[in-house]
């Protein structure tokens, strides 16, 4: 039997950082697997001219840093899952080409939501739309406040092809934590609904929309029976929808790309909303 993929978590020093670690030990005892902690620092670096600054000696700080981070990560995993087996790299060169590569052999690779260094601003420019898009694996973002859990899992499903990818990333944590899988499928939120339609019968459009949500949960209620699953379907916008919800949830989970309600996901603005506000800890899941 081959050996589970290991949860990858980045870290910077930062208390967001160490808290997405913390989120990514639990997430590595919960899967049985080890646990990949990596600090990237850039280099090389530009800006710092050697009349200023020794290039030798800022790339050994830089290194040091990181080495430093690693430490401090460890012993932070070390408490939360002491059973876990913890892996630390300290990796130099560009953040994203760096997490990209090394999310090739992860099952899931877990960032914070705001960082220092070299993860600055990480989920609010370039480096986190590029991770989430590119990436090998599930990314998590884990943010919110970490006030007790809620036995709750949110997955936004819209009919396209990334819905069966982002029900098993769900089902297959809630098959083993024994939380319930709250479905959220929104309606009548596109062009139709902004030019208003007045002949449009939204009773089927409502219908419709149960239709197809009964339609994708079928083989997941059959293959995980154990888990309890509600569904929500309602005139809405999808962004809107799960933030509401969000803050009576553990973690939400969404397709990378998808149709309707949730296309262009990862570079449009749903996303973007979804990482910046949500009350809970996000899982883009890619196919």
């Amino acid at each position: 039997m081959s050996t589970p993929l290991p949860v990858l978590a980045a870290v910077d020093g930062s208390q967001s950082a160490l808290a997405a670690l913390r989120w990514a030990a639990g997430e590595a005892a919960r899967r049985g697997t080890s646990l990949r902690v990596v600090s990237v620092y850039p280099w090389p670096l530009a800006g710092y001219p050697e009349a200023l600054v020794v290039q030798h000696d800022l790339r050994d700080g830089l290194r040091a840093q990181a080495v430093a981070n690693l430490d401090e990560a460890a012993a932070v995993a070390a408490e939360v899952a002491p059973g876990v087996e913890v892996r630390v790299s300290a990796l130099e060169g560009d953040v994203v080409g760096c997490l990209r590569v090394a999310s090739e052999d992860a099952a899931v690779l877990v960032l914070g939501s705001r960082g220092l260094g070299g993860f600055s601003g990480l989920l609010l420019g370039s480096t986190a739309v590029a991770l989430v898009a590119h990436g090998h694996c599930p990314t998590v973002v884990v943010r919110g406040e970490d006030n007790g859990p809620h036995g709750r899992i949110l997955v936004g499903i819209d009919g396209g092809y990334t819905d069966d990818a982002a029900l098993g990333f769900a089902y297959g944590r809630a098959g083993t934590t024994g939380e319930t899988v709250v479905v959220v499928h929104t309606w009548g939120s596109g062009i139709a609904d902004a030019v208003g339609f007045a002949a449009l019968d939204w009773t089927l459009v409502a219908e419709a929309a149960d239709a197809l949500v009964a339609e994708r949960l079928a083989p997941w209620r059959a293959k995980f029976a154990e888990v309890e699953v509600e569904a929500v379907v309602v005139r809405d916008r999808p962004a809107r929808a799960l933030l509401d919800r969000s803050a009576e949830a553990d973690l939400v989970v969404v397709g990378s790309r998808g149709r309707g309600g949730f296309a262009g996901l990862v570079l449009g603005s749903t996303s973007q909303v979804l990482v910046r506000h949500s009350a809970c800890p996000v899982a883009v899941v890619r196919v």
